[in-house]
């Protein structure tokens, strides 16, 4: 069997095991676009353990708290690797926070997290599929209602 293999970055963060439809998510969570170093995506690659994976490499750039809080949202599955030097350093995976903080919109217009200057705050209710519920409303939202602030 053939295998592809992608070059390895000195320093950066390497997110494997994304659900291949929501590896652009990730991308766009990352702000790829603005990323001035190397920058590998990779999307329907071959996965024991999803069928199809996506894996993003962004070099010189380690992943603040919050972009790993938003990246497990969309793809609870995913690990996150630290590299320095050529090796990892680190290896974790995501874990979604059992109250999300200022980084989910809550679906309900009329939700008082939707005005003023209040931090929008949401239960953990399931991990996979996601569902979450909001703490000001309790409106429950699925992976198609989570937008990201």
């Amino acid at each position: 069997m053939k295998q592809l293999d992608v070059s390895a970055i000195k320093d950066g963060s390497v997110i494997d095991h994304i659900d291949s439809k929501s590896t652009l998510k990730v991308a766009d969570i990352l702000n790829i676009k603005a990323e001035e170093d190397v920058v590998l995506v990779g999307m329907n690659l071959s996965s024991k353990c999803l069928g199809k994976k996506g894996i993003i490499k962004i070099g010189g750039k380690i992943l603040d708290q919050k972009e790993v809080n938003k990246i497990a949202l969309i793809a609870p599955n995913a690990t996150v690797n630290i590299i320095k030097d050529y090796e990892v350093v680190k290896k974790f995976e995501v874990i979604v926070p059992e109250m999300i903080e200022g980084i989910v919109k809550c679906f309900n217009p009329n939700c008082i997290s939707n005005y003023g200057n209040i931090k929008t705050r949401q239960h953990l209710l399931r991990k996979n599929p996601i569902k979450l519920r909001c703490y000001y409303c309790e409106r429950v939202m699925s992976a198609n209602d989570i937008v990201l602030i």
